[in-house]
């Protein structure tokens, strides 16, 4: 009887999965094989940033020579901007005082909104 039943548990996984192949033309190929080096692979990091995971500050420090017209924006995890800010120097220290637990995403925008770098942190408190 078991057997049964994993037969037929087995017939209809078998056919949902051809279902999706032909209806939505779903493969199991890796990208990842794909993927060839690029230079823009090889672009150097224009922000750092630490602690990561962070409780109470983090610390945001841009590359000597940056554009002074940078915005740093933060956004939480659901995509609402939470931060903004238009660096006046190199680092910034931000308190996490009102921001929730959780991953948040960084980004560094030039003036015309083109994203320079971007990353992701915890906030742990």
């Amino acid at each position: 009887m078991a057997f049964l039943n994993y037969f037929i548990t087995f017939t209809l996984l078998k056919k949902l999965i051809t279902i999706l192949i032909l209806s939505f033309g779903i493969t199991f190929t890796s990208f990842a094989q794909n993927k060839t080096a690029s230079s823009e692979d090889a672009t150097a990091k224009v922000i750092k940033f630490y602690p990561n995971p962070a409780a109470s500050n983090i610390n945001f420090e841009l590359k000597e020579g940056y554009d002074k017209s940078y915005s740093l924006q933060i956004f939480n995890f659901m995509g609402k901007k939470v931060y903004e800010s238009f660096p006046a120097g190199q680092r910034i220290n931000l308190s996490l005082n009102g921001f929730y637990r959780g991953v948040y995403i960084f980004q560094l925008r030039d003036k015309s909104g083109k994203i320079i770098d971007s990353g992701k942190f915890q906030v742990v408190h």
